[in-house]
């Protein structure tokens, strides 16, 4: 059975990748039944969600506010949330900061209340939950439209044929899957020249990429304050959306907006009005890891960095396609069609190698496979063993080839 006929029920019924339950971690090792492996699925990129220091963070807060602060943001939120916000403002470069649970929760919320009766201009690559965001606003009457990921001429026809107004154009930052970073400056311009926002999720930059600086360690920059100070932009016109439960290995997420649209968003997101709130422990090991990241974040990325190139660089001198052109900890390489993706995800697991599967209709049918995430708590050791299995792979075909990508143009 070829690979491009499995769907995500496929894996659900034939892959052990899929639907797992885990009985015990160890490091960046998991254990399922009997079976240890190395866990390239978590997208916990800065490893805080081992840290001694996040860790310990959470009891003095649990005896302080107990376990759960069961209002709605409406109604009351511990203090604690304020100085997240403030603090977050202050890393983010943002006038202000609304924190949510969660990215998706913030989407099916958010993207509506601002839509209204205007245009959504979706990014063909962005994901899933910021299209059930913007369907939900079509049902609620707003204009949706999609532009091919990197089509800058289509977007701005887009953008001037839009009549229904506001104009919101919503994308993926560092991207979940080809982990690419787009052209933030340009898409930023386009929206300014046309009168529209640009609304970015940013959920794996968050933490791993920040602002430049001729002080950096790495091309990841300092502070990892994502991809608005990344790119050397200002927030003028434009909304950040970001989350902690990939690097800060915690649950909550935040808008990056003005002062001005975070209280209408007050009484206008469902999100804010009716959700419950991130448990204390979530706002506790956030609050830590912001410590951390001040003072050794730097340190932990270039860390990470040095990982991915070490993965990277393999599999580029292998010949072998990824999608990941930006050096960042997210990298999905797909399998050749005439071979058999829970095939793959079988061998893998023989080998001791756990990863996210990539199937159809999750990414287009040329790019089924498999995606690799590291982390700041994986070692070089367990990156030296899954590049002897990429090697083995490599052998009998089983990755596809490399494919010329054109280069982007350079500032």
């Amino acid at each position: 059975m070829p690979a491009l006929t499995h769907d995500i029920e496929d894996l659900r019924l034939h892959s052990r990748m899929y639907d797992a339950v885990i009985d015990e971690i160890d490091g960046r090792r998991i254990r399922i039944g009997q079976d240890w492996l190395v866990d390239w699925a978590s997208c916990n990129y800065l490893g805080l969600d081992l840290d001694e220091e996040v860790i310990g963070a959470v009891e003095p807060q649990l005896r302080k506010w107990g376990t759960h602060p069961s209002w709605s943001r409406m109604l009351g939120s511990p203090q604690l949330y304020p100085q997240l916000e403030e603090r977050l403002s202050d890393l983010l470069g943002a006038e202000d900061v609304l924190l949510l649970p969660t990215i998706s929760q913030i989407h099916l919320g958010v993207i509506p209340a601002l839509a209204g009766q205007g245009t959504l201009i979706m990014e063909s690559r962005a994901h899933k939950t910021i299209y059930d965001g913007c369907v939900f606003a079509r049902g609620q009457g707003a204009t949706l439209r999609r532009f091919r990921s990197g089509d800058l001429d289509e977007l701005a026809r887009l953008l001037r044929e839009a009549t229904a107004r506001p104009v919101m154009v919503c994308m993926d930052g560092v991207n979940s899957m080809t982990g690419d970073i787009p052209d933030l400056r340009t898409y930023a311009r386009l929206c300014r020249e046309n009168g529209a926002v640009l609304y970015v999720d940013d959920a794996h930059g968050m933490g791993v990429i920040g602002e430049r600086s001729p002080m950096e360690q790495s091309p990841y920059g300092l502070r990892g304050n994502a991809i608005v100070k990344h790119s050397g932009e200002t927030y003028d016109d434009i909304i950040l959306v970001g989350g902690f439960s990939k690097a800060y290995s915690s649950l909550l997420a935040y808008l990056a907006l003005p002062t001005a649209v975070k209280n209408k968003l007050k009484v206008a997101a469902p999100t804010y009005l009716y959700s419950g709130p991130s448990p204390v422990a979530s706002l506790a090991t956030v609050s830590a890891g912001l410590d951390v990241n001040d003072k050794r974040g730097d340190e932990l990325r270039t860390h990470l960095y040095r990982l991915t190139m070490k993965l990277l660089s393999h599999v580029r001198g292998l010949g072998v396609h990824t999608l990941n052109r930006d050096d960042t900890p997210v990298v999905e390489i797909p399998i050749s069609p005439e071979h058999d993706l829970i095939a793959v995800s079988e061998r893998l697991w023989q080998a001791g190698q756990y990863v996210t599967l990539a199937p159809y209709p999750g990414v287009p049918r040329d790019e089924i496979g498999f995606r690799v995430q590291l982390t700041a708590a994986h070692t070089e050791a367990q990156v030296d063993a899954l590049n002897e299995v990429l090697t083995e792979l490599v052998g009998d075909g089983t990755l596809r080839a490399a494919v010329p990508r054109p280069r982007r143009p350079v500032d």
